[in-house]
């Protein structure tokens, strides 16, 4: 193993922490949907590496991708439901 491969180890697990932490704060409302999208976006980075790697943190880029996917169908849905209101006023 050389430097490189240590290196993309490291950033493989630290982008799986960071799915979980964008995922998670994916429920904050009116900016959530902007970091969910982020937390899908580092997820397939490090999953890209996983191909190559074991990834010890994969429990938690799976559970930040679970988040931001929930956390995306929940601002759509309001979304809708205000859109909704707007109209029909």
């Amino acid at each position: 193993m050389n430097d490189t491969d240590a290196h993309a180890k490291v950033l493989m697990l630290r982008r799986s922490v960071a799915c979980l932490i964008y995922g998670l704060l994916g429920f904050i409302p009116i900016v959530g949907f902007g970091f969910s999208v982020a937390a899908l976006r580092i997820s397939g980075l490090a999953r890209k590496a996983e191909r190559q790697f074991w990834n010890a943190a994969r429990p938690q880029r799976l559970l930040g991708v679970t988040a931001a996917a929930v956390s995306m169908i929940l601002w759509s849905f309001i979304l809708i439901l205000v859109v909704w209101e707007i109209v029909n006023k």
